[in-house]
């Protein structure tokens, strides 16, 4: 399977794929190429969130890298999650109505705010935008954020591990933003593009709280 693979980077992401977390010595077992080389492809893949590195002490000698598939790093490779998801809907959609849906996806909203909500208990606002950046962001997304002059925040994500469930399902995005109106009750949520309506990524602001 190995050899029918392209580019170092595809061969590395299955090495990473079937053997989990290993040392550069190993996967160095798999390519005729120089480790330096090696290392240049695993760290473009690191900067790129497909791959992580973690160090592993050891009680005689020098620490060691050990590399393992993120979750973007696994969602390379073809499976059928997102579309079961899809067809688990359209299937209750078919048996219970649109009603149905709706108060399922309410309840994903509610749950995942209350997980929220619970995680930025005693922050202030920025701990707050951070948080739930890297709340979605453990979740697949792939959010920067900025502060404004005025003190908002601008919000940008530029992965949407459902996209095509909320390209079927426009309330996602709906619910999503409700979700951030309520772990920010203070202040304003404001939309201003959607990758289900063609935009590059989605972003909106999350205004300075009101005193």
């Amino acid at each position: 399977m190995i050899s029918s693979l392209k580019s170092t980077k595809e061969k590395l992401l299955y090495i990473l794929k079937k053997d989990h977390e290993i040392p550069i010595k190993d996967i160095m077992d798999y390519f005729t190429i120089s480790n330096v080389a090696v290392r240049r492809h695993l760290n473009d893949l690191i900067q790129e969130k497909f791959v992580t590195e973690r160090s592993i002490k050891q009680d005689i000698g020098r620490p060691y890298s050990v590399y393992s598939l993120t979750r973007k790093g696994h969602e390379t490779f073809p499976n059928q999650y997102e579309q079961f998801s899809i067809d688990i809907l359209k299937d209750l959609e078919e048996v219970g109505g649109e009603v149905a849906v709706q108060d399922v996806l309410s309840a994903r909203k509610k749950r995942e705010a209350a997980e929220l909500q619970q995680q930025l208990a005693n922050k202030n606002f920025t701990e707050k935008i951070a948080e739930l950046c890297a709340y979605q962001d453990r979740k697949g997304y792939m959010h920067e954020f900025e502060q404004t002059p005025s003190g908002d925040y601008l919000v940008k994500n530029y992965n949407c591990p459902i996209f095509s469930l909320a390209s079927n399902y426009e309330v996602v995005c709906s619910n999503e933003k409700d979700m951030y109106r309520k772990v920010f009750p203070n202040s304003e949520v404001t939309s201003h593009s959607c990758m289900t309506k063609g935009g590059k990524f989605c972003c909106w602001t999350i205004s300075n709280p009101k005193q």
